[in-house]
């Protein structure tokens, strides 16, 4: 195992954070395989059924653990932010999230911690797709999920170089961490892709750390059908904010007239096209040359704005972290 370099004159004090929700199964052992790289552990009862804490409490013998309770449950986003604040309250530079149920590999953590430490990225997150012959572990259903979940989560996000955004083996620099809009963020099954799109809005360097798939005897409670529509509603949701954002309110550039020109020809192409079609149609008389040619002018015009303003988009993610320029707010 790597490592972990000195991110000032100090030996980085980095933490693990744990959301505890009905894994009392696996919570010992998940503890026991963290390595000695680890200052402090933050095991979050989201008030958990199964008493997660009391467990913890009685039976671990860890001295970096820490418990920290929650009254309701919040969903995994309010018990990972409440890890944060504990974490960043107790100096923490970098906090690492990782599961209770075992699925993601503590040994893997100075892989998320070393970008973060050596400036390169004030985020990183695992992907799971990076290698492909260990995709076959991942249930079929998951795959399909992941792959167009990923391709909504790069235009919602504008990470256009990252993959697998549901996945939520994550690490975040504490300067980074304090500033999320803690109260504006979903905390439940779409915390993770929220997240990305919270920081994007504040500049901030992304980056995947290839991981391999790991099932077990876990539960998982996420439905697809029951997130799906909910999931492309937030989507467009953060979409939409985030081109106000970027492109009209913190900046103006080439891309932000682009895309008014784009969004002024595609619907006027198809607003005068559509009508004069439907004119003739209810006629029964062939379309006029212009009501053909001039809308299929618009068209192309503005299909063509739009891929000018994709790719300006895609070349302007984020790529000069954001942390080492941060003083502490606390």
């Amino acid at each position: 195992m790597s490592s972990l370099p000195l991110a000032s004159a100090h030996p980085p004090r980095v933490a693990v954070v744990i959301p505890c929700y009905k894994v009392t199964r696996h919570i010992l052992g998940v503890i026991e395989a963290i390595g000695p790289e680890v200052s402090a552990i933050y095991c979050v009862d989201d008030a958990c059924p199964e008493s997660s804490a009391d467990l913890i409490e009685r039976q671990n013998t860890d001295a970096r653990v820490k418990v920290v309770r929650r009254a309701e449950n919040g969903g995994v986003g309010a018990a990972v932010l409440s890890g944060y604040a504990q974490a960043v309250a107790d100096g923490m530079d970098v906090m690492v999230k990782i599961d209770g149920d075992g699925q993601m590999d503590p040994l893997l953590l100075p892989h998320f911690v070393n970008p973060i430490l050596r400036g390169e990225a004030d985020y990183t997150k695992g992907n799971r797709f990076w290698d492909l012959t260990q995709i076959r572990q991942m249930p079929w259903i998951r795959r399909v999920g992941n792959l167009g979940l990923s391709f909504l989560a790069k235009a919602s996000t504008g990470y256009w170089d990252t993959f697998d955004p549901t996945n939520g083996y994550t690490a975040i620099h504490a300067r980074v961490a304090e500033r999320l809009p803690v109260d504006a963020i979903s905390k439940r099954y779409f915390f993770e892709t929220d997240v990305l799109f919270r920081l994007n809005t504040m500049r901030a360097v992304v980056a995947d750390v290839p991981m391999d798939a790991r099932y077990g005897d876990e539960d998982s409670n996420l439905s697809v059908g029951k997130v799906l529509g909910e999931f492309a509603v937030k989507h467009l949701r953060n979409l939409l904010k985030r081109i106000a954002y970027n492109y009209y309110l913190r900046d103006l550039s080439i891309a932000s007239f682009e895309l008014i020109a784009a969004a002024t020809l595609l619907f006027g192409g198809a607003t005068y096209g559509g009508w004069h079609w439907w004119q003739a149609a209810s006629q029964d008389v062939p379309s006029p040359v212009g009501t053909v040619v001039l809308p299929a002018i618009a068209l192309v015009s503005g299909l063509q704005f739009l891929l000018a303003f994709i790719g300006y988009d895609i070349a302007a993610v984020p790529r000069r972290a954001l942390h080492g320029s941060l003083v502490p707010l606390r």
